[in-house]
Order: structure tokens, then C-alpha cells, then sequence
């Protein structure tokens, strides 16, 4: 017959396995949240240059300055949109490899309690059986 840590043992992998995917999850949307920040600074970079570029000479070349920079503003504004989406993919992340990892450690101690009571049981009926043999050892031999 198993134990009740054996039965559990295949629920504890599971629970590790989920936890071990959560964590791949958080540290590949940390990945993307750092790549969105930093396309969004360098957008915000390339405005600050390309705006304090000298002015062209004429009317078009101020207007196709202009429109250049509304779509670099644009972008920017796209690109916070995505940070702030990446962010919130982050938290749900963080929340479910936090809520991963409880479950996993939370069966890891359930199992190592029940090895553990199984170990002392196991070793009480030993010390019983050691002085059960001991007693009858000591036994008078003859009488009757």
C-alpha cells in the first residue's frame, strides 16, 4: 500500500511544473515590458533630435517637419499604450507565479509532514518490535 506522500507526490510534480512555467511566464513578459520601455525611449529620443534639428528653408519643409513629428508622436503614444499593456501582463504574471509557487511549496510541506509523521510511525513500530523481541528474550525458559 502507498503512502499518502506517494499518492500526493504526483500532484506536488504538477504543482512544481506550474510553478516552473509561471516563472518561465514572469521572466519572458519582464523580457518584453524592458523591450517596450526601450523602444519607447529611444522613439522619444529620435523626437528630441529630429525636433531640435535646424528648421529647412520654406513652408514645406516646416510642414513636412511638422507632420513627420505628429507621427513620431504618434508612435510614442502607441508605444506608451503598449508599455502600459505589457505592465499589466507583468502584474497578472507576478500574480500567477506568486500564486503558483504557493501552491507548490504548500504541497512540498503537506508531503514532507506526512514522510515525516510516516518515518516516526515507522520508527515507533520498530522500537516496538525491537522490544518486544527484547522482552522475550528475557523470558524465563523452563518454567512450567
Amino acid at each position: 500500500m502507498s503512502s499518502r506522500a506517494d499518492r500526493l507526490q504526483p500532484v506536488v510534480d504538477l504543482a512544481a511544473e506550474r510553478a516552473e512555467k509561471a516563472t518561465l511566464a514572469l521572466a519572458n513578459h519582464q523580457r518584453a515590458l524592458a523591450e517596450g520601455e526601450h523602444q519607447l525611449s529611444e522613439l522619444r529620443r529620435y523626437r528630441n533630435e529630429y525636433a531640435s534639428m535646424p528648421n529647412g528653408i520654406g513652408v514645406a519643409a516646416l510642414l513636412n517637419r511638422q507632420q513627420f513629428l505628429q507621427k513620431i508622436d504618434m508612435a510614442i503614444v502607441q508605444q506608451m499604450s503598449e508599455v502600459q499593456r505589457r505592465e499589466q501582463a507583468l502584474e497578472r504574471a507576478r500574480q500567477d507565479w506568486t500564486a503558483a509557487r504557493g501552491r507548490a511549496k504548500a504541497l512540498d510541506s503537506v508531503t514532507t509532514k506526512y514522510r515525516d509523521q510516516e518515518r516516526k510511525s515507522q520508527d515507533r513500530r520498530e522500537q516496538e518490535q525491537a522490544d518486544e523481541r527484547s522482552q522475550y528474550r528475557r523470558a524465563p525458559r523452563g518454567e512450567g
